[in-house]
């Protein structure tokens, strides 16, 4: 999945060492906000010390980051984890994909769509027909 926009927010990085290996980690987390018309809020993370010095996100950078969402439970509860595999700067003129630009799906119609189109995408609706007169007396037995 792709997402685009300016990064808002940089958190202190986290670290600590692997009890069963051993071996030393790092984790940064960083908030970016989407360039919609109502702007959303995503907090990725970037896992290892060498990709966060290989993709050096800083605050007021206009990236497109490639992420990997996973669930996990723990004591009964379910936390998300949203991580960067890559990050690049982000390209105005890029072709946007119905993934990358979820507005871009919503108004490009698909031929093969299994969903007929919405009422104001279909063809205008017919006008409804004229109602009768009113001469004063109604033919049925309806006391209104």
């Amino acid at each position: 999945m792709e997402i685009s926009g300016k990064i808002i927010l940089v958190l202190p990085e986290r670290g600590g060492v692997s009890q069963r290996s051993g071996a030393e980690w790092k984790v940064a987390s960083y908030v970016l906000e989407t360039l919609e018309q109502y702007p959303k809020k995503c907090c990725f993370e970037i896992f290892g010390s060498d990709r966060i010095a290989q993709f050096n996100v800083q605050v007021g950078q206009m990236v497109t980051v490639s992420l990997d969402i996973d669930a996990h439970e723990y004591n009964g509860r379910w936390y998300n984890q949203i991580r960067a595999w890559k990050v690049a700067p982000y390209d105005p003129n890029a072709v946007a994909t119905p993934a990358a630009d979820p507005a871009a799906a919503i108004t490009q119609p698909v031929a093969d769509a299994p969903f007929p189109p919405a009422q104001s995408e279909a063809a205008p609706a017919p006008a409804a027909p004229a109602a009768p007169a009113f001469d004063g007396e109604s033919t049925d037995d309806l006391p209104f």
